[in-house]
């Protein structure tokens, strides 16, 4: 709570400083008064130099009123060290707490900022700034950790010693950007002393502009000439669809009184723009508004004022756009709306604003937000996190059409307190799935076939290339079925579900198709030693044939099973067949019909025609080589074994491709 009111504390610290004149307290508290907080804030600073550490409570009075202005004005360290002098001075309102939680906040110290938000609770137990600036404290560090995928750059050509903010991009390829930035102006004569304005200590802002080249490249910025450029405080320019008009921030000064800013307009005419006319959406000349942003469709202007009757700070309005005329003002509400301060807005369709708060749970300072319209008319608020958003002042977001980039501006990193440009852009993730489609020798199938059918909508066919080479794009988090097929081959079919990560990524998928015309072995089929029993370790391989089976559905087979040499031919023709129907078997067992699968047991009566691959396999052998008994005789007893474990081999090959069709 507050234990004295600022205005009977003020009577108190006049009549205690009624003998300290020379240093002119008062001209500290007009300059204050109307505004002029960088002037304002030296002077209070010379009074408290001046003042005894005797007299506490006038101390502890100027200690805050210097910190105000210097938080005013952006310079942290100073409003830190001075509302740290007025607690120390036992200044007796209890929201300097809270003003050293946000200097903290902004600070990027965080652990500080909890404790005096916690001790400004204990007096406002219901302040909603204290509880988002201890929630937005508490986050801050995880999103440092763990950033989105946003890439930020401080746009070193654009900026200068002095300060710019509020990057506005413009025309059709969105190739032109306009800022606004108190640097020295080539307009006029006047000395840089002279034209300090009183409110910042800067120069007054003016409009800059930069222009890509044929190549894209920005190039350095230029100082607008036009006549919407004047001895005052220009900025946050927003402009309409068709490039015609542009609405801005207009603020004069006035030596004698409080001058507040205004939203004025500019026509274009020439490529040239025309002088400022105030907009008439208020009457008076005291409410503040400020930072305007007109929608896409031109319906309404969307604004910052300090009107009566809102939520505390400066809150986000908007007024319906008739004619040359504008509607009543419209509070965005509660949602948006905080007792802090929502300011920048940007409107970038109908149901998407973003905007800079510091009422909001943030990292510090003004953080930039997204809000979306649901259908229900109530906005959800997203906080952009790092790394667009940091401990200092974050705001005045613009983007490139529909694309996830743009610039915006930031304090973050300068010791003054100095607005900069930067820019963000969100990388594009990249999800492939390529690979190759062989026969079941490994070499490449010419124009094969790849069709792709996903739960996104996707439904594509590709054309492996010559080498057997295909390669399509996928979308993040998607099940997807795939099927390669090519003449006189199977069809096999593969599922694939990409990832939920953002990050780039290649999923490698080779097929391996199996031919009409010919026998192929199934590897990795095991029996135990002279018997047809199936070893465990085979279950994988007769798996993969039951799958082969449901791809092919019209599809009978014959599986064929093969000894090597040793023992009679009776023998091993009993026992191939044997193997066979076990295979057979195993394959009813897993759903396969009857009627579409043969066995036949070969025995030793085929022996193995070596293919290329085997010869790649087997430098003791070539390709074309049968390994009957006669081959095998006048092989040394190690390359035996080799060949009459390549005999020993189960193979299936396709009878028919028309099973159930008719």
């Amino acid at each position: 709570m507050k234990y004295i009111t600022p205005y009977l504390y003020l009577l108190l610290a006049v009549s205690l400083f009624h003998s300290c004149k020379s240093v002119k307290l008062s001209d500290a508290e007009e300059k204050h008064r109307i505004g002029e907080y960088f002037e304002a804030a030296a002077l209070y600073r010379k009074v408290y130099t001046k003042t005894s550490p005797e007299k506490r409570d006038l101390r502890g009075y100027i200690a805050f009123r210097m910190a105000e202005c210097n938080r005013l004005i952006n310079n942290t360290p100073r409003a830190t060290s001075a509302y740290m002098n007025a607690l120390r001075y036992n200044y007796p309102d209890s929201i300097v707490n809270l003003r050293l939680g946000q200097m903290y906040q902004k600070a990027g110290r965080y652990g500080e900022a909890i404790k005096h938000y916690n001790e400004y609770l204990l007096a406002e137990p219901g302040s909603v700034l204290a509880f988002n600036g201890i929630a937005g404290s508490e986050v801050a560090t995880k999103w440092k950790q763990n950033p989105t995928r946003y890439e930020v750059k401080k746009m070193e050509k654009f900026n200068s010693r002095r300060s710019e903010f509020s990057p506005m991009l413009f025309g059709d390829k969105f190739d032109q950007l306009y800022f606004a930035s108190s640097r020295q102006s080539k307009r006029g004569e006047k000395d840089k002393e002279e034209t300090n304005n009183a409110i910042t200590g800067l120069l007054n802002n003016d409009f800059f502009l930069v222009k890509q080249d044929e190549n894209g490249a920005w190039q350095a910025p230029i100082e607008l000439e036009d006549e919407v450029n004047t001895e005052f405080d220009e900025g946050t320019p927003s402009f309409s669809k068709d490039g015609n008009t542009m609405y801005y921030t207009y603020c004069a000064q006035d030596p004698e009184g409080h001058r507040t800013s205004e939203i004025y307009v500019s026509t274009r005419s020439s490529a040239k723009w025309g002088k400022g006319t105030r907009v008439s959406i208020v009457k008076d000349s005291v409410t503040a508004l400020g930072h305007p942003a007109i929608s896409p469709d031109g319906k309404y202007l969307y604004y910052v004022s300090d009107a009566v009757g809102g939520y505390g700070g400066k809150d986000l309005f908007r007024s319906r756009v008739v004619g040359n005329d504008f509607g009543p003002m419209e509070n965005l509400g509660a949602e948006i709306n905080t007792p802090g301060d929502e300011m920048f807005p940007y409107v970038r369709d109908s149901v998407t604003i973003y905007f800079a708060s510091d009422g909001h749970p943030g990292m510090g300072g003004l953080d930039l937000f997204k809000a979306t319209l649901d259908s229900t008319g109530k906005w959800n608020v997203e906080n952009l996190k790092a790394p667009i958003n940091s401990a200092g002042d974050d705001f005045g977001i613009t983007f490139a059409g529909d694309k996830e980039k743009g610039f915006f501006s930031s304090n973050r990193n300068d010791a003054r307190g100095y607005d900069h440009l930067y820019s963000f852009e969100l990388p594009t993730i990249t999800i492939f799935i390529e690979g190759i489609v062989f026969d079941v020798d490994e070499n490449p199938i010419e124009n094969a076939t790849v069709r792709i059918v996903g739960k996104d909508g996707l439904n594509e066919k590709v054309l492996a290339k010559k080498d057997g080479k295909y390669r399509v794009e996928l979308e993040r988090d998607i099940r997807y079925v795939m099927m390669a097929s090519a003449r006189g081959y199977l069809n096999q079919n593969f599922e694939l579900h990409t990832g939920p990560e953002e990050k780039n990524e290649t999923y490698i998928v080779d097929f391996f198709l199996s031919p009409i015309s010919k026998p192929v072995v199934i590897e990795n089929i095991f029996y135990d030693f002279d018997k047809a029993t199936l070893r465990p370790e085979s279950k994988k391989a007769l798996d993969e044939m039951i799958k082969m089976l449901n791809d092919n559905p019209n599809v009978t087979i014959e599986l064929g099973a093969h000894t090597d040499r040793k023992g009679s031919d009776k023998y091993n023709e009993r026992l191939a067949q044997r193997r066979a129907q076990s295979v057979v078997d195993y394959l009813i067992a897993g759903g396969i019909a009857k009627d579409r699968l043969e066995a036949k047991g070969y025995g030793e009566s085929v022996p193995k025609t070596i293919n290329k691959k085997m010869a790649k396999n087997y430098d003791f052998l070539n390709e074309g080589d049968i390994l009957n008994e006669e081959f095998i005789e006048k092989l040394t007893p190690e390359q035996q074994e080799a060949a009459d474990q390549i005999n020993r081999r189960t193979e299936f090959k396709v009878l028919r491709t028309n099973y159930n069709l008719f």
